[in-house]
């Protein structure tokens, strides 16, 4: 009856009063009971919809991705809004049974409950509509350098203020577009340019810093790759002039950006991995690091500083430390000062020879000091006696041969690993004893890293789980391993010799990297041999192996082809 009364009188609105017949809807039970019906039809499409964001929004933020902040807005206003539609129905189905269903409708209350319906389904629509304009929900993250948070290895030397200040000056210059650091491996170029970009950033002096360790054999498609990756930019595995086009154009859309190509060993052509500079964009500035300053000249850096070895003050300092200042005060001091005076003021020496004597006793800190001030003879060159000689002893000093064969299993591998492939190796190797479980030999591994890490014979990789070897540590490592464990180690040779017959069946250990192989010899007798490690120049499939390649290598436990 009820019902049929307010139809009578909406017809009569409609004639007398437009605008209260949007009002006298509400009250009609069948304009209520559709509200109420859209309402959860619309609930449930958009609950449809936010699982489907949800979980593109988990798969983008596993891949380390950031998410867009309207999507994120979205997925806040989707919460809400089906919330509170989830509890107007739960409240709606009550105040039905105990209003609506009884002999006395409550108008009031249906009028409420059905405006609110219809005005709680236009929201859900409105937003179901706004997710269709969702073409991606994350963009990929350019990854900060650990680095720029805390340079740990850096001491405000004056010498090394001084050097710092003069780099500002020059990459704030107009007229300088490329400048140079240069000196002696282990001196600490790099220390000081990661530094400098530290407090470049903190400054804001660049829109964006991108950094790239060039090594001694550059891999023009690895140094385009981690430059790309800082800018955001995707590069296919395509030819590297296309790769280089690419980045060529990208680098040119920042206004002021500074490059770092660090440890630069020989003449690299820019324009073959995609940077512009000079006149081609003058955003765009360019440091460099190397050895010898000829380098630095041949890829036209007019301004370049030498990075000198530290006087005796800053030396004993450092070597304070990294040993500790307990040493100041210790009854050997003056036995202490002549130990940081051998090392040469090179910090690298310095570093490694301060930490290996800590808590040690004077009968081995005088031992030490004889064994700097008689050097050992160098196997690579640019690696000077003392620096050889403050190294080994760091070795020396290493607790336990397990200590000692992850240092020298790190050195054949590479400057820098990923913690991962150490520890396939360890395990294979049988380096840990009475160790079973993969998560017990996990747990050891990375103890005996960090304790490298500790003695400053290792240093923290780029992202978690890896690690790197200084370039002047790995040839010192390498050379150890070699005189001691009969260890055959190739690396950036495009022309060598396998050794002689004799000396193959002695090797433990044979490693090639980035080194020319293209077949080997079918008769490989190598009975001794338990490490195989090649990373040929090319991809290996194209090396000729023949079939009983492995037959004479009967203790054969660990083999990694990279490529």
């Amino acid at each position: 009856m009820l019902e049929i009364i307010v139809t009578l009188v909406l017809e009569l609105v409609k004639c007398l009063a437009p605008p209260a017949e949007r009002q006298l809807v509400y009250l009609l039970e069948r304009n209520y009971s559709a509200n109420l019906e859209n309402l959860k039809a619309e609930m449930e499409k958009l609950m449809v919809e936010r699982t489907s964001i949800q979980r593109r929004v988990s798969e983008a933020k596993e891949k380390g991705e950031d998410i867009e902040e309207k999507v994120e807005k979205w997925l806040v206003s989707a919460n809400g809004i089906i919330d509170r539609a989830a509890k107007f129905v739960e409240h709606e189905e009550s105040t039905n049974k105990r209003c609506l269903k009884g002999l006395c409708p409550n108008l009031k209350t249906r009028y409420q409950l059905s405006k609110k319906a219809e005005t709680e389904m236009k929201a859900l629509l409105e937003l179901g509509e706004e997710v269709k304009k969702f073409d991606i929900v994350s963009h990929r993250t350019i990854p900060e350098e650990i680095w720029l948070k805390s340079n740990k290895g850096y001491e405000a030397f004056e010498s090394r203020v001084s050097t710092l200040k003069s780099i500002q000056n020059a990459l704030t210059d107009a007229n300088v577009s490329i400048i140079g650091v240069y000196g002696m491996g282990g001196i600490g170029k790099t220390t000081l340019v990661k530094e400098f970009v530290r407090q470049a950033s903190e400054n804001k002096l660049f829109d964006r810093v991108v950094f790239s360790e060039v090594s001694q054999t550059p891999d023009i498609k690895k140094i385009q790759g981690e430059i790309a990756e800082k800018l955001g930019l995707e590069l296919s595995d395509e030819a590297e002039y296309r790769r280089a086009s690419r980045l060529y154009e990208r680098l040119k859309n920042e206004n002021k950006i500074l490059v770092i190509l660090d440890n630069i060993w020989k003449h690299l052509d820019l324009d073959t991995v995609g940077i512009p500079f000079g006149n081609d964009h003058e955003g765009c500035r360019l440091l460099l690091t190397a050895r010898d300053i000829n380098v630095l000249l041949s890829m036209g850096s007019k301004d370049n500083f030498l990075i000198g070895n530290l006087n005796e003050e800053e030396a004993w300092r450092l070597f304070k430390i990294m040993n500790g200042d307990d040493v100041e005060n210790c009854k050997f001091k003056s036995t202490a000062i002549n130990v940081a005076q051998a090392c040469g003021g090179l910090p690298i020496a310095l570093t490694t020879v301060a930490r290996a004597l800590r808590n040690k006793s004077l009968h081995e800190w005088k031992n030490a000091l004889r064994e700097l001030q008689t050097p050992s003879v160098v196997n690579f060159e640019g690696v000077p006696a003392e620096t050889y000689s403050s190294i080994e002893l760091s070795f020396k000093y290493l607790k336990g041969e397990q200590l000692k064969k992850i240092f020298q299993l790190c050195s054949l591998i590479g400057n820098s690993f990923c913690l991962i492939d150490l520890l396939r190796y360890s395990m294979g190797l049988g380096i840990f004893h009475r160790v079973n479980k993969m998560e017990d030999a996990r747990n050891k591994l990375y103890a005996l890293v960090h304790e490298l890490r500790d003695c400053c014979l290792l240093l923290e990789g780029d992202c978690n789980e890896t690690f790197s070897m200084h370039d002047v540590v790995c040839d010192v490592a390498v050379s150890i391993a070699c005189r001691d464990q009969h260890v055959f180690l190739v690396r950036n040779e495009a022309v060598w010799e396998w050794p002689d017959e004799d000396a193959l069946k002695k090797c433990y250990a044979i490693s090639l990297l980035n080194s020319s192989i293209h077949e080997v010899s079918e008769e490989f007798e190598c009975p001794q041999l338990e490490f195989l490690y090649i990373d040929p120049q090319i991809t290996f499939s194209e090396v000729n192996i023949p079939d009983n390649f492995f037959k004479g290598m009967k203790k054969l436990r660990v083999v990694d082809l990279t490529r």
